[in-house]
């Protein structure tokens, strides 16, 4: 089966940039999705494990959310990665109790206790933290 790459994004000058690198990538533009919106709200609408990699960095107020939508959209050995894992340094300081820092806080928790996948988090710059889905047994 053929994979195809997709971005989703509210920013014309983001899609555009994707555009502009699946060009250079000399991927085919019929091979590929640039979809005008908010990722919580297109990703319900996607194919269940059906990507390889999904990637988030958007709206935090959602993430939580979008990581429920990436988990379904995963095929096993896909790879969720989140931008700001640390967000700004801030998460693994206990005295920061913001809510951006609470969410993402959440979000590692959730890794460490879900057996469907494989994490590591990378310190570096803000953090990523990257998860592969296990396959079903």
């Amino acid at each position: 089966m053929k994979r195809e790459p997709a971005t989703i994004d509210t920013e014309t000058e983001y899609q555009v940039t994707a555009k502009r690198a699946f060009t250079e990538a000399k991927i085919p533009a019929n091979r590929t999705r640039v979809i005008h919106g908010r990722a919580i709200d297109v990703m319900s609408n996607m194919a269940d494990a059906a990507y390889d990699l999904v990637f988030l960095d958007a709206d935090r107020d959602t993430l939580e959310e979008q990581l429920h939508e990436a988990s379904r959209l995963l095929r096993p050995g896909g790879v969720v990665a989140i931008a700001h894992a640390l967000w700004r340094d801030r998460v693994p300081d206990p005295a920061m109790r913001d809510d951006a820092t609470a969410v993402y806080r959440d979000v590692l928790r959730y890794f460490s206790n879900n057996d469907d996948f494989v994490s590591v988090l990378s310190p570096v710059g803000d953090g990523l933290l990257l998860a592969s889905k296990r396959a079903a047994l």
